[in-house]
């Protein structure tokens, strides 16, 4: 079973990566799932997504826990039977899972050029340091990306703007960890993000 990795941030947290080796129909015959979870799973049209869904399914598994301790409120954020707080990602061939006491978020991205297209829609006061020479330019966009899609999971409000609300500070690859900012309706909300990268991807998880 291609459990890629897991990291425990503190005593009260634990992320576990998954690396999606397996076939649909692997996925589908080691995996119980409830009659919603299977509708949802046969409605995708994209192998690639159901595949991420049931690889998912395996990472709660992999936690202890079953499909049906899983359930998700009317703004589409998961939560577990038990009270405690998760968070789920996939991205092509890797799926994340976090799982905490406190309240979490989670996102993995493909390091892929095509994101400078859409930096200006996520990333303003980031601009001021970021160098489109930098060698690290497209994984520095990857990482401020993944860092604001974690805090918009943890932070729970929707239609939040990642370039008007959310603001990273400067960072360097290597550091493995940045802090970044709410700044939202008059009140600030400072977070300390981890981050890290492999075979092309980013992850980042924040914790409150």
């Amino acid at each position: 079973m291609p459990l890629y990795k897991t990291i425990n941030p503190n005593s009260q947290t634990t992320v576990k990566i998954w690396k999606i080796l397996e076939s649909f129909e692997d996925l589908m015959n080691n995996t119980q799932l409830k009659p919603e979870s299977l509708e949802r799973v046969f409605g995708m049209k994209s192998e690639l997504h159901q595949r991420g869904f049931l690889s998912v399914r395996h990472l709660l598994t992999e936690f202890g826990y079953q499909d049906s301790d899983l359930f998700y409120d009317e703004h589409g954020k998961p939560h577990l039977k038990d009270g405690k707080q998760i968070s789920i990602t996939h991205s092509f061939h890797f799926s994340a899972v976090i799982v905490s006491e406190n309240v979490v978020g989670i996102d993995i991205e493909k390091q892929r050029n095509k994101i400078t297209i859409i930096a200006h829609k996520f990333i303003d006061y980031e601009f001021d340091y970021l160098k489109e020479n930098d060698s690290d330019y497209i994984k520095k966009l990857t990482a401020i990306w993944c860092i604001k899609e974690s805090l918009y999971k943890l932070f729970a409000t929707p239609g939040l703007s990642f370039k008007k609300y959310f603001l990273v500070i400067p960072f360097e690859i290597k550091d493995k960890e940045t802090v970044a900012w709410i700044d939202y309706q008059n009140q600030k909300y400072r977070y300390t993000i981890q981050f890290l990268e492999f075979e092309g991807f980013t992850c980042a998880y924040a914790i409150a």
